[in-house]
């Protein structure tokens, strides 16, 4: 019975670091992976670096948007979910 109650905090740190630092980055990378899924052609997005465009072309792990500047191509995880989601509800 000592042995447990000696452990017993460690249990508990390990528990609440799941619950409020693990779990939450596990569910944000899932919704992540299906934004990255779901874009089609004709979307508007934003980059993490900053870039505005629109989706062009789809490819499996690449997209090609299209900005003032010309076409671009990058990989779909450089496309910040967040920023696009506030973009399209503009």
């Amino acid at each position: 019975m000592g042995q447990l109650e000696q452990f017993a905090p460690f249990l508990l740190m390990f528990v609440v670091i799941y619950f409020f630092m693990i779990r939450p980055q596990q569910k944000k990378a899932k919704a992540e992976k299906e934004f990255e899924g779901a874009l089609k052609v004709g979307d508007k997005i934003i980059t993490k670096s900053g870039l505005h465009g629109k989706v062009a072309e789809l490819a499996d792990a690449t997209v090609v948007i299209e900005t003032m500047a010309g076409k671009l191509k990058m990989e779909r995880s450089a496309i910040s979910m967040e920023m696009s989601a506030s973009l399209n509800k503009k």
